[in-house]
Formats: C-alpha cells, sequence, structure tokens
C-alpha cells in the first residue's frame, strides 16, 4: 500500500499518512523505527506495511530498506 506523509512530528517519531483513496492512517514510533529512515518530509510518498488488524507495522520508502 503507498501514501503520502501529512504530518510528521520528528520528536515523537509519530504522524499520519494520506492513502491514495483519501484515508487517513496514523503510525507509530515503532512503525517508523522499523523503516531504518531518521526523517520523513510532508508531502514524501511512502509504502506502507500494515497488520492484519490495520494497525501499520511499518513505514518506508520504495527502494530503500
Amino acid at each position: 500500500m503507498q501514501g503520502t506523509v501529512a504530518t510528521f512530528d520528528p520528536d515523537k517519531r509519530t504522524g499520519i499518512l494520506l492513502l491514495d483513496d483519501g484515508t487517513e492512517l496514523g503510525f507509530g514510533a515503532e512503525a517508523f523505527q522499523r523503516s531504518g529512515l531518521r526523517l520523513l518530509r510532508l508531502g514524501q510518498r511512502v509504502v506502507i506495511e500494515t497488520e492484519v488488524t490495520g494497525v501499520v507495522h511499518r513505514v518506508g520508502i520504495s527502494g530503500i530498506g
């Protein structure tokens, strides 16, 4: 699944993604930590891996990590 970074708090390492269908999806620090990234930019395209429950497991950039 893919989306765009709508918000990102670098101190808390959490944010909200805007999915391609217009749905907002929040992610926690653990999901960001799994990416191996240090920062996300507003408007940046990301790849999202979710649990069966719909909770974001990992936020990453296609081709990185």
